[in-house]
């Protein structure tokens, strides 16, 4: 399968398991990064994973690429284009149904993994469709309500866990909106959520490699 045939750019390593069908990591990259960055981390993870890094379908100038537009200048502060997001978290879910068709993974055994604005969507997804999803790895982000579907609340979420970590030093999302989001998901329904603090800025320390890798490798 050329990755090209799918509707976005992406990244692949195969699972070592080619007898059955294979449980899948999505890599959500940061707001300016590519699919390159988060993919760095795929020789590391569970061999039995079929790890699919995205490219997310804004390109930004001089370089990178955005999952949705963060206004900086805007006279009321940076704000986030929630409409483009929601459109953003519906063209992912149409992505991942064409992954798990064409590269024969198992569809009840889906996880995504993002990073800051990669975070916020992979947030947007499995609270939004928990039914398709396993877990989450979510780092240095936390969760916009307003990119969940408006109905969110209703659906069973009982299936779901969700690792969360954040860098207590944190410059460009505060941690205290990772807090926030902690004690809004205390509140849902999970089959298990844990968060965790590092002592870094924005990024993933080895601690918190090994950290997440750790549960990744007991939940998928």
């Amino acid at each position: 399968m050329n990755p090209k045939d799918l509707s976005l750019f992406h990244l692949i390593r195969p699972s070592k398991n080619t007898d059955a069908k294979a449980p899948a990591l999505f890599l959500l990259h940061g707001y300016g990064s590519n699919e390159e960055d988060l993919f760095s981390f795929a020789p590391e993870l569970p061999e039995e994973l079929f790890i699919i890094s995205i490219r997310a379908p804004f390109a930004l100038q001089p370089f990178g690429y955005a999952w949705y537009s963060i206004h900086f200048d805007a006279p009321q502060g940076k704000w986030n284009d929630v409409q483009q997001a929601g459109e953003t978290r519906e063209r992912l879910r149409s992505f991942i149904g064409e992954a798990v068709e064409a590269y024969k993974l198992d569809e009840n055994h889906i996880n995504l993994l993002g990073f800051s604005q990669g975070s916020i969507l992979s947030y947007a997804l499995a609270l939004s469709y928990p039914e398709q999803f396993r877990s989450i790895v979510a780092l240095s982000g936390y969760i916009d309500r307003e990119m969940l579907l408006a109905d969110w609340q209703k659906k069973d979420h009982s299936t779901l866990e969700i690792y969360a970590s954040h860098g207590q030093l944190d410059p460009v999302i505060p941690i205290a909106w990772a807090q926030q989001s902690a004690d809004f998901l205390a509140r849902v329904d999970l089959k298990s959520f844990q968060f965790r603090e590092f002592p870094v800025g924005h990024g993933v320390s080895a601690e918190n490699f090994r950290d997440f890798k750790s549960w990744l490798s007991r939940v998928y």
